[in-house]
């Protein structure tokens, strides 16, 4: 079988072309954006999945991109500490011959970052793919198979931004058990994350529920790549799965800026990961599930059929108001320095914030349910 090769950038994404290869396909000239609840009624009533189409990119007004800026000077230093921790506990416990598979797109400036950290502490080079995985369809089986067949299957690290309840961490686990069990390439289906609130995952940077900067924007701090497309009518069996490249939205594009900001607080946080590590790799780290036990209560106290409609963490809750319809959101602090933005978008879009005090995370987003 001939496998389609790689896109990069620039003629496909804005970021540096030795950063990361995109296993997707080019469907940028495809007309593929509708209006966000004519999207959310289609896929709550079930005559569309959500990978087959795409929402309108939300473009923010002046003060929330202020907000942004303000967010990522704030956080620079945190971001680093947890791409250096998860970085070196890969490389401790998987060696330094390890290829970096970002599942696109929030992933995919996290295996960036930690692509950089690596460079910059140990001199590797790492291989860096970004891949599709989609919510009830599984991973791209053609990204596999082009894995497969470039480098040791087993050398594969699967890296996302955060979990929230972890539905990806399940599909991604689903998905390669399901790939080996039908004779395809067997890859390790442990997923490092920068933030594990809902411990879900065994590698990560972090448990604490904190505002990963790259979660306030859509397209516009991820290369100006949307999200990936799965649609039958566009995407052959043989093809990786299909993403759109935003060109137009260069003048607003901050995914440079956000990459060079966390790295450039490495020697910052550089004296203090060993120990770090250390204690991690020291720790009992086996996932509890909590966060998705957590999410059940929630459900169950508001009423809402299924866990699908409900988001925990600040970055789903962020994904919520940002491509969804938010019916409300539940914040454990309302004044927490992490939530900033997530009031300037709820009261952008009249979503009411509501106080829980013994939320398990610092906030999540409800959707509304759609008649």
């Amino acid at each position: 079988m001939s496998l389609p090769t790689p896109l990069y950038g620039p003629d496909f994404g804005s970021y540096a072309p030795d950063e990361v290869a995109w296993l997707l396909t080019d469907l940028s000239d495809v007309d593929l954006e509708a209006d966000i609840e004519i999207r959310e009624r289609a896929i709550q009533a079930g005559t569309a999945h959500y990978a087959e189409s795409l929402p309108i990119e939300f473009q923010p007004d002046e003060r929330y991109r202020a907000l942004f800026d303000t967010v990522l000077a704030e956080t620079a230093q945190t971001l680093a500490a947890a791409v250096a921790t998860v970085t070196e506990l890969v490389i401790a416990e998987r060696g330094e011959n390890v290829v970096v598979a970002s599942l696109a797109r929030a992933g995919t400036p996290v295996g960036i970052l930690m692509r950089r950290w690596a460079r910059y502490r140990h001199g590797l080079e790492l291989p860096h793919y970004a891949v599709s995985i989609v919510r009830d369809r599984g991973i791209d089986r053609t990204a596999i198979d082009y894995l497969a067949a470039h480098h040791d299957p087993a050398s594969v690290v699967f890296v996302d931004g955060w979990t929230g309840k972890g539905a990806i961490a399940r599909e991604l686990r689903a998905a390669l058990d399901e790939t080996a069990a039908a004779g395809g390439p067997r890859c390790n289906p442990d997923l490092a994350v920068l933030a594990d609130p809902g411990h879900c995952v065994r590698t990560y940077g972090t448990r604490d529920d904190f505002l990963i900067a790259s979660a306030c924007l859509n397209s516009t701090v991820s290369g100006l790549v949307s999200r990936t497309v799965l649609n039958a009518d566009l995407i052959g069996r043989n093809d990786f799965h299909g993403a759109k490249f935003y060109r137009e939205l260069a003048d607003s594009d901050v995914s440079n800026r956000l990459l060079d900001a966390v790295s450039g607080a490495f020697p910052d946080v550089a004296g203090g990961i060993d120990d770090a590590v250390a204690d991690l790799v020291a720790s009992d780290r086996t996932p509890t599930w909590s966060g998705w036990r957590s999410v059940e209560d929630i459900r169950a106290r508001y009423g809402i059929t299924t866990v699908n409609f409900v988001k925990p963490g600040v970055g789903e809750t962020t994904r919520v108001l940002l491509r969804r319809v938010p019916w409300r959101i539940l914040v454990r602090d309302p004044d927490a320095p992490e939530l900033h933005h997530i009031h300037a978008l709820a009261e952008s879009r009249g979503v009411p914030v509501e106080v829980v005090d013994d939320l398990a995370y610092s906030c999540m987003g409800l959707i509304r349910e759609l008649e």
